[in-house]
């Protein structure tokens, strides 16, 4: 056999094994491919709904009313800290002299309902009306 006859064979030997080499990988890989999209594109969160198997071991504490001083500091000091939008500050005669003429039931009212820039419940859809009247009351102490 010629020279030129065994480099031949042993470099087709040495592509064939490289070939082969890279036939077993490409599955591999290509299946690596997929599980990184996959795992890129995933949802963020999932929902559990009562009723599903998810939801068997959840509970639920118990919600006990609101103070009108947590409904304030967790819905209302964002505006009425800094009179935002007009709203009337924290415990300042000034600005709630006004709102306080026309009576407290509507002080209330203009407070569940919503008034002028002010959202209804001040966003607080979770908080019952009551909340609302203590964190107006907790508002205007001592005025």
């Amino acid at each position: 056999m010629s020279i030129k006859a065994v480099v031949s064979k042993k470099l087709t030997g040495l592509f064939g094994v490289a070939v082969a080499a890279l036939a077993l990988s490409l599955p591999a890989a290509a299946a690596s491919i997929e599980e990184g999209i996959a795992e890129r594109i995933k949802p963020v969160g999932t929902v559990c709904v009562k009723g599903d198997d998810c939801a068997s071991n959840l509970t639920v504490a118990a919600a006990g009313t609101k103070s009108g001083e947590e409904v304030y500091n967790t819905y209302c000091l964002a505006c009425h800290a800094s009179g935002a939008a007009g709203a009337p500050k924290f415990r300042n005669a000034d600005d709630w002299t006004t709102r306080l003429t026309a009576g407290l039931d509507s002080l209330y009212s203009n407070s569940i309902d919503g008034k002028g820039a002010m959202p209804a419940k001040g966003l607080c859809m979770t908080c019952s009306d009551d909340e609302i009247k203590s964190a107006v009351d907790y508002m205007i102490e001592g005025l």
